[in-house]
Parts: C-alpha cells; structure tokens; sequence
C-alpha cells in the first residue's frame, strides 16, 4: 500500500510531497472493512469491493504490460459500467494518467483530444468506435487500441486484457500535487480544454461536499445519471460513494427518462444526481414513480442553474428538496451549494465550506452584496493547469482564485443567484439583463419545457433578448402563444427584459452533459 494512512481524512494529512495515490485510498479503506459488500451493479452484473480491487489491478497490470509507463496518457472513451471504474482507477494505480472523455463527440474532436493529449493507448466501448475509426490511421502518438465489450471489432478486448493479467499490483509512487487525470472542458463555450487534476482532489471533493452536505453514509444506494466522464458524474458515482463504501448503480445508455425511472423502480436508489434539463424532463414523463414508489432521500442538480419552477414541482411530486449547486470542470465537482433544510429556489445556495467565494468586477475589484459580479472561487480541488494552453490558464487560474465565468449576486444574507455566463449577459436599454432570468420566467409557464435567451441585435442594430422555446410535448404551437409567453415575462420581469422574438424550436443544443451550447444559438441569431 502505498499511502501513508490514506483511510485518514486528507484534511488532517501535511506535506505536499508525501507519497499519495488517490486509486490506493479509494480502494483499500473499503477493502480493509467491507470487502464483500456490493461497490458497483451495471447492466451485467454486481461487483463487490473485493472483486472490484481485484479488477483494478488486472487493468493496472493491462496497462502496463502494454509498454504504458509512469506519467503516460490513456484515453478513456467508455460508457458507465464497471470497466470505467476499473481502468480509470487501474491507471491512476500505476501512475498512468487517464483522460476521460465525452462518449458523444464526432471525429474530429476525439482527433484533437488524441493527439492533444498525446495518449498512447486508447481504451473505448464497443459501440462508441465508430466514431474513432476514420481517424486511427493518422494519430501520431496513439500505439494501443482497446475495445470494452463486443468481440467483433478486431481489436484486442479488454476483458481478455483483464483475464489475463495478474490480481497483484504494487501502486506507483506518485505523490500528492502530481497529475492524477484529466478531463476536457464540455465546450458549452467553444473549444474543449484539457483540465489536469492532482492526486488529492478527488478525495477532497468527498471531503468537503459529499459527506458534510450530501450527508452520503455507507447504507445509500447511488445512482448518478450525470456520466462518469462528466467532473459531476465522477464524483457523484465513483469519488463519493467509494470514500464511504456506498453502493452505486451504473447506467450504459443514455440517461433517457424511461431508462432513469427504470433504474429508479428497479434499484431504488437513496441518493440521485441529475441536471436541470433531466428533472424537467422526467416531471413531463409519464413514466416517473409517483411518490410511493420511490426510495430517493437526497436530490442534487448541477450543470446549469436549476429554473425554480422545477424545483418546486418536483418538491410538490416528491416530497423532496432538489440541492442545487455549481461546479465546474475547473473545480472538479460542486463548491456553491443549497443545503438540506434551507433550499432557496431561484438561487444556488451558500459557499460551500472549505471553498471561499468572491465576485468582481470587470477591473477584478470586489463588489458589494446586491450588485452583479464575476464569480471567482478557491479551494483545495483546483485544477493545475490547462493542458497546452499556457495563455488560457493563466487567465483563469490567478493564484489561489479560479475564474468560473459566471455572472451572480449575493444577498445580504449570504444566498447566491445565477445571473447567466459572463459572455452571455445582455446589456438592454443600458441596464444588465440576465439570461437565466427571464429562461426561468419562460420556464414557469405551463407550455415550455424548455427556453434559452441569447442576444439578437434588431432593425437598429440594438441588442434585445431572443427566446429559443421548446415545448412540453403534449402541447401545441399555437399562433397567440408566442405573444402569451411574452406577456408572462411581462408580467414576471421589469418590461425590457422580455423576449422580442420567440423562436419554437425541437430541442436546444446541448454539451453531453445537458449544458446549453448559448454560443450556437447567439451563432444561429448573428449577434
């Protein structure tokens, strides 16, 4: 073992130059207590503790017995089931460097992470290599290509790579402050940025917001519907649960209302993960359990800021408070966060303790409570850096404060609100409008299921408020409904701040992980 007290809370540990490896510590406080109890269930079995450090090592030793040394990169490319856990901890056991990425990208963007990333071996679900074959021929690093279940593709499996390797793996020496992993910024702002994370920040994560605000405990039954590659998905199903020895359910297929309540029917999990576009959809879906049905003790949003009309409607279905919170692939999981028992909707909470908060203005100087500002955030869970992109990490990563380029007010009590992106506020009549208020006007009202407001200049060349609408599907476009929708702002918001045009459209562009891409829309408008 490598870590030294590695069950120890990394709060009452010094010395950051300490041998630590965060797949040592997440492993074996678990393996010393609770070896046989369930850590994982995917679409094809249960795994315990036991055998999931038993797969662990058999990757680790996969991966090196492929020529991988210390420091080197991996891509992983995989859907959730237990294979994700099991090669991203393999790696991170031996001093591999996993580089987690969206499962829902094109060609073109899984060439640039290859060949950003430098990765030299590629570790990708069946279903998902489509997308990266017409690109293998020209990666100039990429040696090793291995496929995760299927066993028709040609390429060496890795559960063949797993059977075959030994049980038994002595961790690399890796050390406290040195690269753990990394994973691509979502791109809901334009080009993805590769975020390198150290050692301890995952366990500090668990730390910090899991166990004292989640309250997670070793009984709950996890079910994230965010995806492992996603920074909110890996806490919520791999970071979180194993510091306490839950059990968590994985999902493979999208997380599609039906395949949500299944899960939620058939595993009745505790705790569940989703993101705003998620809950409201699942509130439109007949097939959600009524209230009875459900074994859920703790709700959680992050992604976007959570419309309040959702929160309370689920409250209504559920019984339960939704936390909503904010974190950012930077941050590696949430740091503003609502808390069990003093939920305000509208609004996404108090910092959370350990993090320290502060907004500023556009000459970087502090702003009093009730005036809109930039937040920018510090904490133990930063990132390093910005792969290859000296010029951006520097711009977002000043000292001990990282940028999130979003725009909030803090109440007199305390309460943050979410004002929108720093690049998507508007400017109207020469006064500030935010986006995500005037989406949650529109989103209050019973037809929409869906709105994004984006800039769009009008005959004058001034910017107004768009609104791109999408509607409840047992609704019907009617020609009056775009004038009651702005009627209902009107009626919610100051006057300037509604929508000039409202545009019905079938879905909005989204990142995999259910952020609004507002840059195409502003793409779509011209502005």
């Amino acid at each position: 073992m490598v870590a030294t007290d590695s069950t120890a809370p990394l709060t009452a540990r010094s010395g950051t130059l300490q041998t630590y490896n965060a797949a040592v510590d997440l492993i074996e406080r678990n393996l010393a207590v609770r070896p046989e109890k369930i850590a994982y269930i995917d679409d094809y079995g249960a795994y315990t503790y036991a055998e999931l450090a038993r797969r662990v090592n058999r990757c680790a030793n996969a991966l090196t017995g492929l020529g991988l040394a210390l420091e080197a990169r991996v891509l992983l490319c995989l859907t959730d089931t237990v294979d994700f856990p099991s090669v991203f901890l393999g790696a991170i056991k031996a001093g591999i460097v996993p580089v987690a990425v969206n499962t829902s990208l094109t060609s073109g963007e899984y060439d640039f992470m290859l060949r950003d990333s430098r990765s030299q071996a590629l570790i990708v679900s069946e279903p998902l290599l489509p997308a990266f074959k017409p690109i293998f021929d020209a990666q100039p690093f990429l040696k090793h290509i291995v496929v995760s279940g299927g066993s028709t593709s040609g390429y060496p499996q890795l559960g063949d790579l797993i059977a075959a390797a030994g049980s038994d793996f002595t961790a690399a020496p890796t050390r406290s402050d040195e690269p753990c992993f990394w994973l691509y910024s979502s791109g809901s702002t334009g080009t993805p940025k590769g975020t390198v994370h150290v050692q301890t920040s995952p366990i500090r994560t668990a730390e910090l917001y899991a166990q004292p605000i989640v309250g997670i405990q070793e009984s709950d039954v996890v079910f994230s519907a965010a995806k492992l590659f996603f920074a909110y998905g890996l806490g919520n199903a791999l970071t979180f649960p194993l510091s306490v020895g839950a059990t968590t359910v994985l999902l493979s297929e999208r997380p599609i209302p039906a395949a949500v309540c299944r899960v939620l029917r058939q595993h009745r999990p505790t705790i569940f993960y989703g993101v705003p576009t998620l809950y409201s959809a699942l509130l439109a879906s007949p097939d959600l359990p009524k209230r009875e049905e459900l074994n859920l003790r703790r709700c959680i949003s992050a992604g976007e800021a959570l419309p309040p009309d959702v929160g309370r409607r689920w409250l209504e279905h559920t019984g339960l408070e939704i936390l909503d919170g904010l974190g950012s692939t930077e941050m590696l999981h949430i740091f503003l966060s609502n808390q069990p028992g003093s939920v305000r909707y509208g609004t996404t909470g108090k910092p959370v303790p350990g993090y320290d908060i502060r907004l500023v203005d556009e000459e970087n100087q502090p702003v009093p409570k009730g005036e809109i500002g930039e937040l920018q955030v510090a904490g133990p869970t930063s990132a390093a850096l910005y792969w290859n992109n000296r010029e951006k990490s520097r711009s977002t990563f000043l000292g001990p404060w990282t940028k999130s380029g979003n725009k909030y007010i803090e109440s007199e009590d305390g309460y943050f609100t979410y004002c929108g992106r720093a690049d998507d506020m508007l400017k109207v009549s020469g006064m500030w409008v935010s986006p995500f208020e005037v989406e949650a006007a529109l989103a209050s009202h019973e037809a929409v299921l869906e709105a994004a407001v984006v800039g769009h200049a009008d005959e004058n060349g001034l910017i107004k408020p768009k609104a791109f609408i999408v509607l409840r599907p047992d609704v019907q476009q009617a020609p009056e409904l775009a004038a009651t929708l702005q009627q209902h702002v009107k009626d919610r918001l100051a006057p300037y701040k509604y929508p000039r045009w409202v545009e019905f459209v079938p879905e909005l562009p989204k990142t995999a992980t259910g952020k609004i891409q507002r840059f195409k829309l502003r793409a779509v408008t011209g502005a």
